[in-house]
């Protein structure tokens, strides 16, 4: 079987002056299968975004990006601006760390989702603002024709994420990339977008790439885990791999972390320890 998104022996260099390059991402090699989800772990500026970034097209001019990133088979690296943004949005869809910076606060929410349904298919207008209330209901999204209606800033960042994933995931893409998709949301919210990625998952057979420092979110919806450490995959497996038999100290000490963390909730559970006086 072909892999949806293959990364061979990445490279991703930040051009300085002088022809003093420093290189950010140190060939990185994985890939994802449909149906599968990647769990892709690490702390900030540990490649895990750049990674992607470079893979899809999404870096500038500053960075020099070598070796091999393949969609289904075809090489990306190469490829047109033009080409990859067609790409994006209609094949790969792209999830987006803070949905409060990721939607222009000056157009209503209907006309952003319309723009993106446009760029992407031959619908007509009628179309578009009837799939995009079926998108909104189907993200359980309350009364979507006030919605459509609203500016960003009058929205939460709960329903903002929500949001992103039904466009996103409205083009039936073959890859997912959620890049840090619940760091910037509460708790509950975090576990209904977790769940929601689980069903695209299971219903469309899509392959998806979950980018997150979060041990705990991770465990939740990925199948494999690759783990990145100053631009290297120093540890790959599966969770159960990762939480017992990890190589790698960085790793190890996110286990450590996780573990101490659920310790301290069952004594609470437990009446063991007082929270209050």
């Amino acid at each position: 079987m072909i892999p949806v998104l293959e990364l061979k022996d990445l490279h991703v260099l930040l051009c300085g002056r002088h022809h003093q390059d420093v290189e950010l991402v140190k060939g990185v090699s994985f890939s994802v299968y449909p149906g599968e989800c990647l769990g892709v772990l690490g702390e900030s500026g540990s490649g895990k975004s750049m990674s992607m970034k470079a893979a899809m097209g999404l870096l500038d001019n500053g960075f020099h990006v070598l070796g091999s990133a393949r969609f289904q088979g075809e090489e990306l690296l190469g490829k047109s601006a033009e080409e990859l943004r067609r790409l994006r949005g209609g094949q790969v869809g792209i999830i987006l760390q803070n949905p409060m910076t990721c939607f222009d606060p000056l157009y209503r929410i209907g006309a952003q989702i319309a723009e993106t349904f446009a760029a992407h298919s031959s619908w007509s207008g009628e179309d578009i603002r009837q799939r995009s209330l079926q998108m909104l209901e189907k993200m359980q999204i309350r009364s979507p024709e006030e919605v459509l209606e609203k500016y960003p800033h009058q929205l939460s960042g709960g329903m903002l994420q929500r949001i992103m994933i039904g466009i996103a995931t409205s083009m039936k893409p073959a890859l997912l990339i959620a890049d840090e998709p619940t760091t910037a949301i509460d708790a509950v919210t975090q576990f209904e977008i977790l769940n929601e990625l689980l069903r695209i998952k299971l219903e469309h057979q899509t392959a998806m790439v979950f980018i997150s420092h979060d041990l705990n979110a991770i465990s939740r919806v990925a199948d494999r885990i690759v783990v990145l450490n100053q631009g290297l995959v120093v540890d790959q497996g599966d969770f159960h791999h990762i939480l017992h038999h990890a190589a790698d100290p960085y790793t190890k000490l996110l286990v450590e972390k996780r573990a101490d963390v659920m310790r301290r909730y069952r004594q609470m559970l437990a009446g063991k320890e007082r929270t209050y006086a």
